[in-house]
């Protein structure tokens, strides 16, 4: 049951990052949208490895990797309007 809520936690950090975006709430090379798309397919790539779904790792890990890495090189828009 505990991993089934951090299964739909994960989820919900990656669908509250897609909805503020679709929203014009949130840029999605913020460093907010990045975090939330990074910790949320990273609980789901660890749930993915724990049950052997390797085509939802590979979803969910390249995820995580790409929101990392755009988060590492630190380019980020000043405001919404760019």
């Amino acid at each position: 049951m505990t991993l089934t809520f951090i299964e739909v936690g994960g989820s919900l950090l990656i669908l509250a990052a897609f909805a503020a975006t679709q929203l014009g709430r949130l840029d999605a090379h913020s460093p907010t949208y990045l975090v939330l798309n990074a910790a949320g397919s990273t609980v789901l790539a660890v749930i993915a490895i724990a049950h052997s779904a390797w085509g939802f790792l590979l979803l969910e890990a390249t995820w995580a990797v790409v929101s990392t890495v755009a988060l590492a090189a630190g380019r980020f828009p000043r405001d919404r309007g760019e």
